[in-house]
């Protein structure tokens, strides 16, 4: 574990091997204190004592420490993330040393994984439970750090699971497309929400993999192929139903620059992929990870009880007193779980009652596509700002419009005639091996996701509410289930509900704080705050996840069912190519 290019290595702590990864540490200790000790600021017998504000720490000229602050930066996430406790304990170590030389060290900004949701309420890298540590050790090493989407993701494991194999799969296994290729349309394809979380963390991984920087300071840097899919890209993100014949055979007719089918069923899964990931990014409060940009800074705490982005987060209530206020909120929020339930009960007698007729459904489908251009996405100004990406793709004022607003009319796309299950799957299959089915277990778990909560009710039947969540994310893209009764998504979703979903689906990048709290407060992660330190896996794990029964499916459902829209867009595409 040796410099390398004069920069530290460090692969040998993803190793399963104890061993290896204290051959690993202790390179890496070698390393820092040698970068340290040349840029310590020197002692003196008789110095003043340092301002308070300092610690007694003050940082040199950034440019004398020659990539320290970078290595310091990932020893901190190290012993934040690692679910490795040699890992987690040495990285500490190194960074009291380095302190103790009089060097500021970073420390973690905001409070946890997700700007949503109280850290409290997040699951530790040091859970006990054998389950628990097996993902978070398989994320660690195959993505060299646990990141913050899978801290947040493992409320639902079996998801998580299936995620990250489908992810290691697509990125890193045997495929069409060169592992750099992976990375840069990753960028592209989560450049076009906006979302810089994921962009930064494939521009690493890009340059990891021996990617070319230049093709980092714009598209146009790209070679002409990955270009070419710019448009492609452009309308899978925005507006899937305008993908015609013409653009697929575009991509595998350009003689020099063309892709083969193969190459474009690759890129087009790992499109996909990253825009539905950038939903979960955004819909989720992501925070950037604690070594990246955003993540961690050197300026010491403020003298305050709490740092300023505690309250930026919306976190520094959980310092405060319950007062009389707290009581007051209970209330409604019981109400709404209760009437919920009761629109559950009486959906359920009216399916076994009476059966709506296909004439009856097919105008139902068309209502609700209707009114579902009038649910805007947010325009909430307290959208996070983030990093300019425009610089990754071209066009950067196309977006979302509602696929039949000014006369225009598309084609309802009707599942039955053409679906997943029986067309696309086998197809993609074929063509690059393995990930279709990879992809349908995604489909499926995403699916059928419950565990028989709701709020404070136990052993309820949530089939009628998901399906109606993700009938409802198709319905905005003009696909339709012919043997699904449309109205029952107004009886079950209300407006702000449906605010949240379209902007998670649709427009991400706009999602805010406030609109996640805006609708089925009852599942606020406060109202059910634990009460013991003790707790084991089971006691706290569990009732964690059953704070978000339907909140962590909202955003699972709107997301990857975004993401089924792949299936649509797959169905379209290889039918289009074979075709041609």
């Amino acid at each position: 574990m040796a410099d390398r290019d004069g920069e530290v290595r460090w692969d040998g702590l993803c190793s399963r091997e104890r061993s290896a990864r204290d051959s690993a540490m202790e390179s890496i200790r070698q390393a820092v204190l040698k970068k340290s000790e040349a840029v310590a600021p020197a002692k003196e017998a008789a110095s003043p004592p340092a301002s308070p504000a300092a610690e007694g720490l003050s940082p040199p000229p950034s440019g004398a420490r020659g990539g320290l602050n970078e290595m310091l930066a990932r020893l901190l996430m190290l012993s934040k993330r690692c679910p490795f406790r040699d890992v987690r304990e040495k990285s500490e170590a190194i960074l009291m040393s380095v302190q103790e030389l009089g060097i500021r060290i970073p420390r973690p900004l905001g409070q946890g994984p997700s700007r949503f949701i109280p850290e409290m309420e997040i699951i530790q890298v040091s859970a006990e439970d054998t389950h628990m540590h097996a993902l978070f050790a398989e994320s660690f090493t195959t993505l060299g750090h646990l990141d913050n989407i899978a801290l947040v993701m493992v409320f639902h494991p079996q998801y998580l699971e299936s995620f990250l194999k489908t992810q290691h799969y697509l990125l890193q296994m045997d495929g069409p497309l060169p592992l750099h290729y992976r990375h840069y349309i990753g960028i592209m394809a989560a450049a076009r929400h906006q979302c810089s979380y994921l962009v930064n963390v494939h521009v690493n991984c890009f340059l990891h993999v021996g990617g070319d920087p230049k093709w980092l300071n714009g598209l146009e840097n790209a070679p002409q192929k990955l270009q070419n899919l710019g448009e492609l890209n452009k309308i899978l993100a925005h507006r899937p139903w305008l993908i015609t014949k013409e653009h697929i055979e575009q991509l595998l007719k350009t003689e020099e620059h063309s892709w083969s089918l193969a190459e474009l069923i690759h890129a087009v899964v790992l499109l996909t992929h990253y825009h539905s990931l950038a939903s979960f990014t955004f819909g989720c409060g992501i925070n950037p990870e604690i070594h990246c940009d955003g993540g961690h800074t050197f300026r010491p705490p403020s003298v305050s009880g709490y740092c300023i982005c505690d309250i930026a987060n919306g976190n520094h209530g959980v310092y405060e007193t319950q007062g009389p206020a707290a009581n007051i909120a209970i209330t409604e929020p019981f109400c709404e779980v209760e009437a919920l339930m009761e629109k559950l009960k009486q959906l359920q007698e009216c399916r076994d009652d009476v059966k709506a007729s296909q004439e009856e459904k097919a105008t139902r489908f068309e209502k609700e596509k209707r009114e579902s251009m009038l649910v805007c996405c947010s325009e909430d100004e307290e959208s996070v700002p983030t990093r300019d990406v425009s610089r990754h793709f071209e066009d950067t004022s196309y977006g979302y419009k509602d696929f039949s607003r000014h006369g225009m009319q598309v084609p309802t796309f009707h599942v039955q005639d053409y679906s997943w299950e029986d067309h696309g799957y086998s197809l993609v299959n074929r063509l690059y091996p393995d990930v279709g089915q990879l992809i349908d277990e995604k489909f499926q778990i995403a699916y059928n996701l419950t565990y028989n909560t709701m709020a404070m009710h136990k052993d309820v039947d949530t089939s009628m509410l998901r399906r109606a969540i993700w009938n409802y994310i198709h319905c905005m893209f003009g696909i339709r289930y012919d043997d699904y009764d449309y109205g029952e998504i107004n009886q079950l979703l209300d407006r702000s509900f449906k605010i949240y979903i379209k902007t998670v689906v649709c427009a991400p990048e706009k999602t805010t704080n406030r609109m996640y709290d805006s609708f089925w407060r009852q599942f606020k992660h406060s109202e059910k705050s634990i009460q013991k330190e003790d707790y084991t896996y089971e006691q706290l794990v569990k009732p964690a996840r059953t704070r978000l029964p339907i909140v962590g499916q909202v955003v699972v459902n709107s997301s990857f069912g975004f993401f089924l829209k792949a299936s649509y867009i797959l169905d379209v595409f290889i039918c289009y190519s074979l075709n041609s």
